[in-house]
């Protein structure tokens, strides 16, 4: 693998962690209100290989490409109910429907993007440290 498939697989985890945090922010911001549904970014590997038997059959995967946000879809979990009569939204019963966020999972999701986030500036730093020491080599 050269320094530039690196550098781009990099760049293309720090996107999706981007996307990530940036979806989780916005399901954080709507956690209370009426009619919002969570939302959760659909990241998928993005390689030239058609299966992951012709991955393992290389040592090296030299055709990685990185990762993708493929797509942005609603949750399915259903509503959380909330009894609120006076509510002007309220389904008839006196029971609003409220967002299906839990806050504190969506808390668990970020530091998890933050991290992979982080990681993959790690992992770009390090491949251009790589790349001025093979520099000074030259010299």
């Amino acid at each position: 693998m050269d320094l530039l498939s690196s550098m781009r697989i990099s760049a293309t985890g720090l996107d999706a962690q981007e996307t990530r945090m940036n979806t989780i922010s916005s399901n954080i911001a709507n956690a209370e209100s009426v009619g919002y549904k969570r939302k959760d970014a659909v990241l998928t590997p993005n390689t030239d290989r058609a299966n992951f038997g012709e991955i393992l059959q290389n040592e090296v995967d030299e055709h990685a490409q990185g990762v993708l946000v493929t797509d942005v879809v609603e949750d399915t979990k259903p509503a959380r109910l909330v009894y609120d009569p006076q509510n002007p939204k309220q389904r008839g019963d006196g029971y609003v429907e409220m967002p299906n966020v839990n806050t504190v999972e969506e808390m668990a999701n970020m530091i998890n993007a933050s991290r992979a986030y982080e990681a993959n500036i790690t992992a770009m730093n390090a491949a251009k440290s790589m790349a001025m020491k093979a520099l000074d080599i030259g010299k």
